[in-house]
């Protein structure tokens, strides 16, 4: 993408499209200071397996930096191009593959197990290492958002970063899709419908993004629960969601137990 694309032209390809690659966001030093924010969180959390699990699924609620990332000015006017200026963030969760990892991600639609009443949502997927082809960054394929949900079979295969290794049950035209390789400190945005998937990380560095879910806060989760949301621009008329500050602190207790009472709430919704 062009940087100096406007955002009616962000507007035109991502409704045509589906996606929208690549966002200038950070520089590589300020991208650099985030990661290092997150491996050093990791490490302060290597004999808490439990508390490093929650870290990956919910940074923006554990580590200052990364609430400040979702409300990055080019991450808000990328997402309001398309969904307007209220915006929340659902999910900020990291998608790390270790270095020479086989872990994939399978051709699928965000969508599918969300249990969100409608498709008023956008991912930006922001690069925290560089994500190359050989690194496995994410390919799309065109125009698939303009479909329905199609029908996903769950193979919870050892080798998916999917939380059931959910794949789409449908032939998917590989030739049609588009790679979409970001380098440190860059970021797509992609449509919940849109087909897409990643390959193993075949370099020796760590692939890590983070994947930050933007809704509407018209939207709702289907069984009537008020899942942790973050109010990152604009008002929020509805109450839908259980909206929460941002954290107070780094690695704070009183936020992992938030995020243990969602981490509960969003695998009786995902599993």
């Amino acid at each position: 993408m062009n940087n100096n694309l406007s955002n009616n032209n962000i507007a035109s390809k991502y409704t045509e499209e589906g996606f929208v690659a690549p966002i200038e966001v950070m520089t590589p030093k300020e991208t650099l200071h985030l990661r290092l924010d997150f491996e050093d969180a990791e490490a302060e959390l290597v004999n808490q397996p439990e508390k490093q699990a929650l870290l990956r699924s919910y940074p923006n609620r554990l580590l200052p930096s990364f609430d400040a990332l979702t409300r990055n000015s080019k991450l808000i006017d990328a997402a309001s191009a398309v969904l307007g200026p209220d915006l929340m963030v659902w999910s900020a969760a990291l998608f790390i593959k270790e270095k020479k990892s086989t872990k994939i991600v399978s051709w699928h639609q965000d969508l599918t197990y969300w249990g969100l009443d409608d498709i008023q949502e956008t991912t930006c997927w922001f690069a925290l290492s560089d994500a190359s082809e050989e690194a496995g960054c994410m390919k799309f394929v065109p125009g698939t958002h303009k479909s329905k949900i199609v029908e996903h079979i769950d193979t919870f295969a050892d080798n998916n970063l999917l939380t059931r290794g959910q794949e789409i049950a449908v032939d998917v035209n590989e030739s049609e899709a588009v790679v979409a390789a970001l380098q440190a400190g860059q970021a797509s945005m992609h449509h919940g419908l849109l087909f897409h998937s990643s390959g193993p990380n075949q370099t020796n560095d760590r692939r890590i993004g983070s994947a930050i879910r933007y809704i509407k806060p018209s939207m709702k989760q289907e069984t009537g629960d008020r899942s942790l949301v973050t109010l990152v621009n604009g008002q929020d008329i509805f109450k839908n969601f259980k909206v929460v500050d941002p954290p107070k602190g780094r690695l704070l207790e009183e936020e992992f137990e938030l995020c243990r009472e969602d981490d509960n709430l969003k695998k009786k919704l995902l599993f």
